[in-house]
């Protein structure tokens, strides 16, 4: 039965975002239900890919990036496909009308990060868009259930909060990222010389789509706001963390949120979200 084989594909999804991410596992807990495996669905797609790029550094990774581009499309035309992350992540297009032209601009952004070592000002847009942008572009598509005129309503905070999410990534991940696979992705920054002026520069820009973002989340559906706000509240403390550290520290080490701090934050998440005091 197709329905047994699209359960499978819907907890091959679920088994893969909480292997990869707790704190991104967590704050789904806190969607309504039925929204939990649209996401689940979504985040195994990125994920895949993601690690194509990040991991997979003894293959031929453009060669794998295009299979599974070419995958993709091939399950989103037929309605099935025996990868069942791309099976969950199909219906997942399919129910919500995500668009074809948000699924490529992702694959894009991955492409990208098989060429570039470093990014000038439009690139650096360009692969925000893609990577993290459209990506939150297709969870509001599931939060907003195809109400079109609320997706387009919260379509610029949702691209703003995912700006904010991808900026925080990049500062986390610089060691990484620049020591480890030689990439800057922050245009016009020498991170042999980055600064407290340079950082505070980054922090200021992060700051803007973080506002922006918090006021898109004000304005979800109730079934969808808690969710997003725990995953706001968990970048917020991930943020503060970065902006106490000297640019030396954040460059030699992956800045975390301990499991026990999370659970803190998620709780008073909930509670500020149900005293309405976003």
């Amino acid at each position: 039965m197709k329905a047994l084989f699209d359960q499978a594909s819907r907890k091959a999804s679920k088994m893969v975002t909480r292997k990869y991410s707790t704190s991104f596992s967590l704050g789904i807990r806190f969607l309504n239900a039925d929204l939990h495996d649209p996401i689940y669905g979504i985040y195994g797609f990125v994920r895949f890919a993601d690690e194509i790029v990040d991991s997979f550094h003894q293959y031929d990774k453009a060669r794998l990036l295009e299979e599974f581009r070419r995958d993709t499309f091939l399950a989103i035309e037929r309605g099935i496909s025996l990868n069942p992350i791309l099976n969950s992540f199909q219906a997942v297009v399919h129910k919500y009308q995500i668009e074809n032209e948000l699924i490529e601009c992702f694959l894009n952004s991955m492409q990208m990060d098989l060429e570039k070592k470093e990014y000038a000002e439009e690139e650096y847009k360009q692969y925000i868009l893609g990577s993290a942008e459209v990506v939150g572009l297709m969870c509001l598509r599931v939060f907003t259930d195809n109400d079109r005129v609320l997706y387009n309503q919260l379509k610029p905070y949702a691209m703003a909060l995912g700006s904010a999410f991808q900026k925080i990534n990049f500062l986390r991940d610089l060691n990484a990222d620049y020591v480890e696979m030689g990439r800057i992705y922050f245009p016009h920054v020498n991170m042999s010389e980055l600064n407290e002026n340079i950082k505070s520069q980054i922090e200021a820009d992060i700051e803007k789509d973080f506002e922006e973002g918090l006021a898109g989340i004000r304005l979800l559906p109730k079934r969808s706001r808690l969710g997003v706000y725990v995953a706001y509240i968990y970048y917020r403390s991930l943020f503060r963390k970065i902006k106490k550290l000297k640019p030396k520290h954040i460059l030699q080490e992956r800045v975390r949120i301990p499991n026990p701090q999370k659970v803190m934050l998620f709780a008073g998440s909930y509670v500020r979200n149900s005293l309405n005091m976003l």
